[in-house]
C-alpha cells in the first residue's frame, strides 16, 4: 500500500477473508476459539492488505485497554523484582501493556479503583481477598489462599519447609527457630506449618516463631537479639533469603560463625545466596514463572479464552549449600 492510499480497515479485512469483523478481532487477539482454517484465512488477508490495526480504535470498539494491572505491596527486594519481570515479559509477549500499583500495608482502595478503570484485569499480591472479590474486573490472586471463584497462583511451601527442617534435624540440631511472621501472608503461614510438621514427626514441640517482616533491617534486629543472648538457637529457619542473609552477615561480623555456632537457612534462592560464603541453604521457588503465569492467566480470562477459575501450585526445590553445615558444592560459584 502506498503512503497516499487510504488506510485499510478491519471491515476490508473481514470482507477479503469472508468473515465477520468480530472473527477478525478474535484472530488478532490470539483467541483459540477460531477454527484454524478461518484463522489462516484472516491472517492471509491481513498480510495481503498490509493491515495495521489501530490500538486505540481496537480498544474503543472492543471496550478493552489491552493493559493488565498488577498490585504489589512493595517493590523493594529481589522477590518483587523477579515477579514483576516475569509478569511484564509475558504480558509483552501477549502484546499487553502493564500498569503497576504499590499498595503497601495501608488501604489503597482509591488507587486500586483508579487502576481498574484503566486495565482489563488485575493480578493482586499481598492484598486482602475482600478487595479482590469487590473488583468488577477479571482477577488473578498471587500467593493467596485457594478460592473456587478466583484464579490463584502459588508455589509449594509446606513440604519444602518440612524437608528443610528435617535436613537440619539430620545434622543433629535440635533448638530450631522459625524467623518470619506466619500471620502476614499465606505462603509464610504454609512454611511455618511445614516447620511445625517436621517437629511433630519427631515427637517434638516447635518453639514460637520469631516474628519479623521480610526486610534486611528486621534480619539485623533478629541477629542483635542472638548476639545479646535474648534468643538461643542452634539453627534458624528463615521465611526468606533477605532475612537469612542479613542475619548471617551481622552474626559473622560479631564473630559468630555460620554454620559452626549456628546454622541459617532461607527461602527463595536469590542470586546472592550462591555467592556468599558459606553459601545459603534455601528453597528455590520459580518467582519469575509465577509472574509470567499470572499475566498469561489474566490475559486468557479477559480475552474470554479461559472461563473457569483455576488453582496453580508451582513446585519448589530444596537447595543445599554450606550454611546448614553441609560441605559447599562445586556446582555453585
Amino acid at each position: 500500500m502506498s503512503p497516499e492510499s487510504p488506510a485499510v480497515t478491519i471491515y476490508a479485512v473481514a470482507d477479503h477473508a469472508r468473515v465477520s469483523i468480530a472473527t477478525v478481532s478474535r484472530v488478532l487477539q490470539g483467541s483459540t476459539l477460531v477454527a484454524e482454517s478461518t484463522r489462516q484465512r484472516v491472517l492471509d488477508a491481513v498480510r495481503e492488505l498490509d493491515y495495521l490495526p489501530s490500538g486505540a480504535a481496537r480498544s474503543l470498539a472492543e471496550r478493552r485497554h489491552h493493559t493488565l494491572g498488577l498490585v504489589l505491596p512493595e517493590l523493594g527486594g529481589p522477590y518483587y523484582a523477579e515477579l514483576l519481570a516475569g509478569f511484564e515479559t509475558r504480558a509483552a509477549e501477549l502484546r499487553q501493556g502493564v500498569m503497576l500499583v504499590i499498595a503497601g500495608n495501608e488501604d489503597h482502595g482509591d488507587a486500586v479503583h483508579s487502576l481498574a478503570t484503566r486495565v482489563d484485569g488485575i493480578a493482586f499480591l499481598g492484598t486482602d481477598v475482600e478487595r479482590v472479590t469487590r473488583s468488577a474486573k477479571k482477577v488473578v490472586l498471587i500467593a493467596g489462599d485457594a478460592r473456587p471463584d478466583v484464579d490463584v497462583i502459588s508455589t509449594e511451601n509446606h513440604h519444602g519447609a518440612q524437608l528443610l527442617t528435617e535436613h537440619l534435624f539430620a545434622h543433629g540440631l535440635r533448638r530450631l527457630l522459625f524467623v518470619g511472621d506466619p500471620g502476614a501472608a499465606h505462603d509464610v503461614r504454609e512454611r511455618h506449618e511445614g516447620f511445625v510438621a517436621a517437629h511433630l514427626d519427631r515427637g517434638l514441640q516447635a518453639r514460637e516463631p520469631v516474628l519479623a517482616p521480610f526486610r534486611e533491617s528486621d534480619g539485623r534486629r533478629v541477629a542483635e537479639r542472638i548476639i545479646d543472648g535474648d534468643l538461643e538457637a542452634d539453627a534458624l529457619v528463615c521465611g526468606n533469603d533477605e532475612l537469612a542473609l542479613a542475619i548471617m552477615a551481622r552474626l559473622m561480623r560479631a564473630g559468630i560463625e555460620v554454620p559452626v555456632d549456628i546454622a541459617v537457612v532461607g527461602w527463595d534462592d536469590v542470586m546472592t545466596a550462591r555467592y556468599v560464603r558459606p553459601g545459603l541453604t534455601t528453597v528455590r521457588q520459580p518467582v519469575r514463572a509465577v509472574g509470567a503465569l499470572a499475566a498469561e492467566r489474566l490475559f486468557h480470562l479477559v480475552s474470554g479464552t479461559a472461563k473457569d477459575a483455576e488453582q496453580h501450585v508451582l513446585p519448589t526445590e530444596v537447595v543445599i549449600r554450606g550454611s546448614c553445615g553441609c560441605p559447599e558444592l562445586a556446582t555453585d560459584p
